[in-house]
């Protein structure tokens, strides 16, 4: 796998999300034949609530376990549903990704969830990068494309290489007694924890 998306799964998932990474998204073209439209980096799925570093049931202790990242901009009554493409270099997205073949193969994974056709939610997600769709039996979804990479700034569509690295950099420290019986086998996420056990401070120069 490569590391970029290996380093964002592993941030995806510390905040609970389900993910999927690189599958490719086939289409027929004419003559019978199939072609590859692209390959999508990472889908993550996050569903409502709490997510804390440890299981714990006593009130007054659950809130130094609490996981959280105002970043990712969560709504704890929202599922949130990301589509990434995870770039070493600047955040943008291919081309390929936001092409109906792409979004209808990606919402189709999940088409469970939603209570909107899948065609209905890839045309809302074509016109605006953020949208929300009604979930099956209640609630709401929010569907968002995310570029991950280079970027001076954070929002709802871009989150930067910089912040992720930080983010895991500071969880590990945060959670160091937690984590100290858990075994990191994903290799970027694994390297950040021994840098930070191991006392190494890492910062980015002024310009990158």
């Amino acid at each position: 796998m490569d590391i970029g998306i290996d380093l964002i799964e592993s941030y995806l998932r510390i905040n609970g999300y389900f993910t999927l990474t690189e599958f490719e998204v086939q289409r027929q073209v004419q003559g019978g034949g199939y072609e590859t439209v692209t390959d999508v980096d990472v889908m993550g799925i996050r569903y409502p609530g709490e997510l804390l570093a440890a299981e714990e049931h006593d009130p007054t202790r659950r809130e130094r376990l609490l996981v959280e990242d105002e970043v990712l901009k969560l709504n704890l009554d929202d599922v949130d549903v990301i589509i990434g493409e995870v770039k070493q270099g600047k955040a943008v997205w291919n081309p390929g990704l936001t092409r109906h073949h792409t979004l209808h193969a990606v919402i189709n994974r999940i088409q469970w969830l939603y209570a909107d056709p899948t065609h209905d939610v890839v045309k809302k997600l074509q016109d605006n990068p953020v949208c929300f769709s009604e979930a099956r039996g209640g609630g709401s979804i929010r569907t968002r494309l995310v570029a991950f990479g280079r970027s001076p700034h954070n929002d709802l569509n871009t989150i930067s290489l910089t912040h992720v690295f930080e983010f895991l950099v500071g969880y590990f420290e945060e959670f160091d007694d937690v984590l100290k019986p858990a075994q990191i086998k994903a290799p970027s996420a694994a390297l950040v924890r021994l840098l930070v056990k191991t006392g190494f401070s890492v910062k980015k120069l002024d310009g990158l």
